[in-house]
């Protein structure tokens, strides 16, 4: 899983990489430092990524940090429909990654926007990937719940 997650990752961040270089490039020789910036901000927000989905839990939710080896993750103990597990899985990709990159691309002397999200975008790879096991697998009606690095589906009774 680690390994499609980043392939993911790595393929995403080139291609939306390639997109906001051509967006930006008269702007990239003169402000380097919103790009070392919007670089570090992306690392920086990997800590509230991981509140904004811990606040779409309705009860407790759980927060694991192995920062030696990179994982944060959270969990919870509640079950969840397909729609809100699916927004849950998205929402931190589109406020770090997704409003940054439209703000960049939009008014392309903002690389630090460009940067961030380019970067915030592709770390959402391993929450991509559930999304989509989510979208394909979960039948209408079902329900969800996260359990370790695994989500499991069933049908209620």
């Amino acid at each position: 899983m680690s390994l499609l997650a980043n392939g993911i990752s790595v393929v995403l961040m080139v291609l939306l990489g390639i997109c906001a270089a051509a967006r930006c490039w008269p702007y990239l020789r003169g402000d380097s430092w919103q790009l070392t910036l919007g670089c570090v901000a992306s690392l920086l927000v990997l800590f509230p990524h991981e509140l904004l989905h811990a606040v779409c839990f309705r009860d407790d939710a759980y927060l694991y940090t192995n920062w030696a080896q990179g994982l944060l993750f959270v969990v919870g103990p509640e079950t969840m429909s397909k729609g809100r597990f699916i927004f849950m899985s998205l929402l931190p990709n589109l406020v770090f990654g997704l409003v940054p990159y439209v703000i960049g691309m939009i008014w392309p002397r903002l690389t630090f926007c460009l940067a961030m999200g380019t970067l915030c975008l592709g770390m959402g790879a391993g929450d991509y990937y559930n999304v989509f096991n989510a979208a394909t697998q979960m039948p209408k009606g079902a329900r969800t719940y996260l359990y370790g690095f695994n989500s499991w589906w069933y049908m209620p009774q």
